[in-house]
């Protein structure tokens, strides 16, 4: 791709990630950025507060995009805003960047890759009729049918929503006696201060549980074709729902199996026709056989950006904007990680949370650089059900992905949260 003629016209960033804040002030310079976020959550979040004196931030503009029609909406009300870029920031902002990107004639993901990538069951589709394994799976609208797929083949099955982040909603079901339940429990899909206050449609799917090993794939895409690939090593939280418990990069496998799953990644982003940005692919690999789990057009979440940014190293943030903006990353991109890093979360029985002990001392351990907890005096839990339910998070550095595992669970057992329970 020839670099695109520099605009004056900000950044648009779909999706507020107040995380990300202090990384893209490192690249772009005063007034270059605008968020477009819903009304909903600009006020439950106080979003306004948050960006309130950020030099580079340009302004906030209200907009809800979750809903079919409205990039092309954008595009009449605002037409000359000549964005220099449109960066999807989270998961549900996917097909609206990709449109507007469109529509101002810029680099994106496109509309119609944005929209299979949202869609779990559409991305089963496409993908297996390229040739990409994926495990069986059906969509259902109530018990019955799920019951029907588990008795239907052997071992455990998974009820999902096709349209959701963060395993919201998400569960391993082994026998037909949980299925009633499972469904209640897999219809509580609020994320709260995270989406709009209107509620989502209800779209879920039975898939069949594939054992083994599960990685991610990140890679930086423009026209079509891999600038840059990592493979993140994932671990879950034991239990019924698989919530992510400890990420390593590099994953720590044989060349064959990284190229084998960056080759499948590289057909994926072929098969639905991803043009310019990133892909977070989740596999499962089963007897050699990597499964496709599903694929997301926008950063890794969980820590994963910044592990990839200290182990190779790279700006792999500023390469994503540049790409977005049709200009060529800043240096040549490795490919090969130079140590390794690695994010183990933490978390918290149900009750009450009565005091949190620790998390200094985590902090100053051996090759930690970030230690946080998100929870204080007061908060209550109700079990570990999706992501949003972790209680915190711990990263560290060391010369190998296994070491700075070994060194983020250590400071993650330093730290203690009392929970008392609740009548």
């Amino acid at each position: 791709m020839k670099a695109r003629p520099a605009t004056d016209g900000p950044v648009l960033v779909v999706g507020f990630v107040g995380v990300t804040m202090a990384a893209i002030g490192e690249f772009q310079g005063d007034g270059s950025v605008v968020y477009v976020e819903e009304p909903d959550v600009v006020r439950k979040r106080g979003v306004r507060d948050q960006i309130d004196g950020v030099a580079f931030v340009r302004g906030l503009i209200e907009w809800e995009y979750h809903l079919t029609g409205k990039a092309d909406e954008f595009f009449n009300a605002h037409p000359g805003l000549a964005p220099a870029a449109v960066v999807p920031a989270i998961e549900y902002a996917t097909p609206f960047a990709a449109r507007l990107a469109e529509r101002y004639g810029l680099p994106g993901a496109g509309l119609g890759a944005a929209q299979i990538l949202r869609d779990k069951a559409l991305l089963r589709r496409v993908s297996a009729a390229a040739g990409i394994a994926n495990p069986a799976s059906v969509p259902v609208r109530g018990p019955a049918d799920v019951l029907a797929f588990l008795r239907g083949r052997p071992g455990p099955v998974v009820l999902k929503p096709a349209n959701r982040q963060a395993s919201v909603g998400t569960r391993v079901i082994r026998d037909p006696a949980e299925v009633e339940a499972a469904w209640a429990d897999c219809l509580v899909q609020d994320e709260g201060v995270f989406v709009p206050d209107r509620p989502m449609e209800l779209s879920m799917l039975a898939e069949q549980y594939v054992e083994g090993p599960e990685y991610s794939v990140e890679m930086l895409v423009r026209d079509g074709g891999a600038l840059f690939v990592n493979i993140t090593g994932k671990q879950l939280f034991p239990g019924a729902h698989p919530v992510e418990m400890a990420h390593t990069v590099p994953a720590g496998i044989p060349q064959e199996l990284a190229d084998l799953l960056g080759a499948q990644t590289s057909r994926l982003v072929g098969a639905v026709g991803f043009r310019d940005g990133i892909v977070h692919c989740e596999w499962i690999v089963s007897d050699g056989v990597p499964y496709l789990v599903e694929c997301a057009g926008r950063l890794p979440g969980g820590g994963i950006l910044d592990t990839i940014q200290r182990a190779y190293p790279v700006e792999l943030l500023r390469s994503y904007y540049a790409v977005l903006k049709g200009e060529d990353p800043p240096g040549e991109l490795p490919r090969r990680a130079k140590c390794g890093a690695a994010v183990r979360f933490l978390a918290a029985g149900p009750g009450r949370v009565a005091a949190v002990h620790g998390v200094e001392a985590a902090r100053q351990a051996d090759g930690v650089f970030l230690a946080a907890v998100t929870v204080g005096p007061g908060h209550r839990f109700t079990g570990l059900h999706h992501s949003w339910d972790r209680a915190g998070i711990v990263m560290a550095t060391a010369d190998s992905s296994a070491e700075a595992l070994r060194r983020a669970e250590t400071a993650a057992g330093m730290v203690r949260i009392d929970i008392e329970g609740e009548e």
